[in-house]
């Protein structure tokens, strides 16, 4: 491939990969960074949210000129009652990121409309027939396969509305679970961007992947009509599916992406298992890559296989969790996992969201009598009794936007 390009080639601009290079540029100057993007545009089409509490010093400060809206805490809705948490709550969307991306790095350092069919740990291959050779290779392309994998999918559609009037939303429904209950636990999510557009995503906790995007659109427009809102039109739209995982193995997804460069994100199985937000995971692998001391092609390979496997081992609670979800509720009756879920403690969901749940926590979410049937949360617990559904490549190829 002749010489060196780069220091450091990152495959994806999406979430993951654009945080690493922010990151890299922040505390790494020194090296240069190539950001291949198959698109014209970086980041993709999607809407990232997540909680002040998930937060380090550093991944606050790296996330600052991220943030597209904030708020002083966020509402949930259930059948039996309407809480408000005063967690900080943030979100972003592409459009910042891609902004963000071409102010950090210089131009000749993104590769837009760059389809990579082959990497090795030191190169890049594009379908064009260009190659690019670098000091080390990250992956960060989104979930590529799904071996061993078993659980379920989180699926939504999400619109931006433009309303005739205010929505008079103080802050983001985070799950309003007092909607009809469809295709396993369903809730919607508003996020209040400005007084008269909200975001509004229609959710699923399913155990097939298959997605309705006319059918959603319709419940949406439901959901606004009930909400007392005038519609003007749509000013963005979102949809995916990803995977809610119960169990499996790190090394057989590590080995599902046929190559041995390093990888990051949500190929490399970083994102929480239950909630599946990626954003926090992301952010602080970038942060702790970027602080690492060696940065040459074996230090990059072992540092992601080791952080990799080290937050796969420790994600085993919030798996299980996800099993009790989907092998131990009846689909029509998740939402009363969830609405028992959020009578606990307020720090307590801080730290699960943030995936770092004290044992004191794990003993909490399961004491007291389960809002399943008792005999199949004991067969979850025992691991004797009913299991999760496996995820193969087959539901993967119908997924439409999903992790990036």
């Amino acid at each position: 491939m002749g010489a060196t390009q780069a220091d450091i080639a990152i495959l994806g601009g999406g979430l993951a990969g654009g945080l690493v290079a922010l990151a890299l540029a922040r505390w790494r100057p020194d090296l240069s960074v190539m950001v291949f993007e198959r698109d014209a545009a970086l980041g993709g089409n999607h809407v990232w949210s997540f909680f002040a509490t998930d937060l380090s010093a550093d991944g606050e400060e790296l996330v600052a000129p991220l943030v597209d809206a904030a708020w002083a805490g966020y509402d949930v809705r259930f059948p039996d009652y309407v809480r408000t948490l005063v967690t900080p709550y943030r979100a972003t969307t592409s459009h910042r990121l891609d902004r963000v991306l071409r102010q950090a790095l210089p131009a000749q350092a993104l590769v837009t409309g760059a389809h990579v069919v082959a990497c090795t740990p030191t190169g890049v291959t594009l379908a064009d027939g260009r190659e690019f050779a670098a000091g080390a290779v990250i992956d960060a392309r989104g979930i590529h396969d799904l071996p061993s994998i078993t659980g379920g999918w989180q699926k939504f559609l999400g619109q931006r509305l433009k309303l005739a009037r205010p929505h008079r939303l103080a802050r983001p429904i985070v799950m309003d679970a007092t909607v009809a209950q469809h295709d396993g636990y369903r809730f919607v999510y508003c996020l209040p961007f400005a007084s008269d557009e909200v975001f509004v995503e229609d959710t699923y906790y399913a155990d097939d992947p298959a997605l309705d995007r006319d059918l959603l659109a319709q419940r949406i427009a439901a959901y606004a009509r009930a909400m007392g809102w005038e519609v003007l039109g749509v000013v963005a739209e979102e949809q995916g599916v990803l995977p809610v995982v119960a169990g499996g193995d790190f090394d057989r997804l590590r080995g599902a992406a046929g190559h041995r460069a390093a990888l990051a994100g949500t190929r490399a199985g970083l994102f929480h298992p239950l909630t599946s937000y990626s954003l926090p995971d992301g952010l602080r692998f970038a942060v702790a890559l970027a602080r690492w001391p060696g940065l040459g092609t074996d230090d990059i390979s072992t540092f992601c296989e080791q952080y990799g496997r080290s937050h796969w081992n420790k994600g085993w609670y919030y798996r299980m969790l996800s099993a009790m979800l989907f092998a131990a509720a009846q689909p029509a009756d998740r939402y009363r996992v969830l609405q028992r879920f959020y009578r606990l403690d307020r720090r307590l969901i801080e730290r699960f969201y943030a995936g770092q749940s004290s044992l004191a926590d794990k003993a909490r979410i399961l004491a007291g009598r389960p809002p399943v049937p008792i005999g199949a949360a004991l067969g979850v617990l025992t691991g004797l009794g009913a299991r999760a559904n496996q995820l193969d490549q087959g539901q993967l190829d119908q997924v439409s936007g999903g992790i990036s």
